[in-house]
């Protein structure tokens, strides 16, 4: 919610501050460089100090810097802002796969992270609607003075509820015993650049790199997009948005179920993830004609569709991680991965912004390349793993 919320309140502010796409472009590509230094960081500070600490601190950082959004008057202040942002919501996603790797065995793994990841995409549908109510009564600054109190107070309660396994008083001796079902595999700490040797790294990294950049996009631009295509305001902007979000939720739940389904059903987990990446590129494809429609609500379907199709791709991406990597390992080298496609995704953004300035808000070209990215990320992936899990050596044995 924090981050979405300056995508859906940028046509406003632009018309306070009258910033143009390439200086907008600069301050997500600020963001997109603490990203990526707190998901490597955070992911590293993970694996030493625990999910329980190691989230709660990434929250506490972002949350005040969230806050301080509101504060800033300029571009200059809105980048110091994002860059604090982008440091603390770095941790959050090395932080949640390491806690789906501790809490579920392999065949639920990516149904899990399909419903955790869709956390964000409520964070997505809220955002439009907090910006539109607070911001007609108090302004664009107090919808930033709300979303990081929210998260405040979220941290009190992750702090008072969440346990490990084996520390939760209410899992029981046979829940236990089916979250660690999975053949036992040595653990030990990998050193951080140890990671790089290890062909599970390799693939999350090539399919995160030529992905992420695209759902930065698409958070980042889509609410712009609606106001320069189709003259969409802050308080219409809402309708549009909630639905491409509640579509972008149902992805990150039915891509996450549709591999741990195939899986059930007999396939072997590979196979199963690669289908699941295959189907879920499939549905990205058709956005490319989301800036030709003449409809708004054609063109809000055809992003839904592409961004549900995102959030299950990368639930199955994420869960690869877990499949192929010690549970020490798993935070570093999703954090690694998730640095790298930051990096790419700041320089993206700063094409974006200048694409968009000398085009006069021509998205065509953007879109076209999110409509491919997808298919070559699943065939990357698909030339780099085996067939079969069993293939893959996993006693955590590096690749050579």
């Amino acid at each position: 919610m924090d981050r979405n919320l300056l995508g859906v309140l940028k046509p406003t502010i632009q018309g306070d501050l009258h910033f143009s796409e390439s200086e907008y472009g600069n301050i997500v590509f600020a963001f997109s460089m603490a990203y990526a230094a707190g998901y490597a960081g955070m992911g590293a500070f993970t694996d030493r100090v625990g999910v329980r600490i190691g989230l709660a601190v990434a929250a506490m950082i972002w949350c005040a810097a969230s806050t301080a959004h509101g504060l800033v008057t300029s571009v200059a202040g809105f980048i110091v802002a994002r860059i604090a942002l982008g440091l603390g919501e770095g941790g959050n996603f090395p932080t949640c796969i390491k806690s789906v790797a501790a809490w579920f065995p392999v065949r639920d793994r990516a149904f899990a992270t399909g419903v955790f990841n869709s956390g964000s995409n409520i964070g997505g549908l809220a955002a439009p609607l907090i910006a539109a109510f607070v911001t007609a009564y108090w302004g664009w600054q107090a919808a930033f003075y709300v979303t990081g109190a929210i998260g405040f107070v979220w941290v009190v309660f992750w702090l008072a509820m969440y346990r490990a396994p084996e520390e939760h008083p209410k899992v029981s001796a046979a829940e236990l015993a089916y979250i660690r079902s999975d053949p036992e595999v040595p653990t030990r700490k990998i050193p951080w650049a140890q990671l790089l040797r290890y062909a599970g790294t390799w693939t999350y990294l090539v399919g995160a790199v030529l992905t992420n950049p695209v759902w930065w996009f698409y958070n980042n631009w889509v609410p712009s997009f609606l106001f320069s295509r189709f003259h969409v305001n802050l308080l219409a902007m809402g309708a549009p948005l909630v639905v491409i979000y509640l579509m972008t939720d149902v992805g990150s739940i039915g891509g996450g179920w549709l591999s741990s389904r195939l899986i059930k059903s007999g396939l072997d987990v590979f196979s199963a993830r690669k289908l699941a990446l295959l189907a879920c590129a499939c549905c990205t494809i058709p956005v490319f004609l989301a800036p030709s429609v003449g409809s708004m609500w054609a063109a809000t379907l055809l992003i839904g569709l592409a961004m549900a199709a995102h959030q299950g791709f990368s639930a199955n991406l994420f869960t690869l991680v877990s499949d192929t990597m010690p549970k020490d390992a798993v935070a570093g080298a999703v954090g690694l991965g998730g640095c790298v496609s930051s990096i790419l995704g700041g320089f993206s953004a700063v094409v974006v912004g200048r694409v968009l300035d000398a085009t006069h808000n021509n998205y065509t070209l953007i879109f076209f390349a999110g409509a491919g990215a997808y298919v070559v990320a699943t065939l990357a992936v698909h030339l780099m793993l085996p067939k079969r899990r069993r293939d893959l050596i996993i006693s955590m044995a590096p690749a050579q």
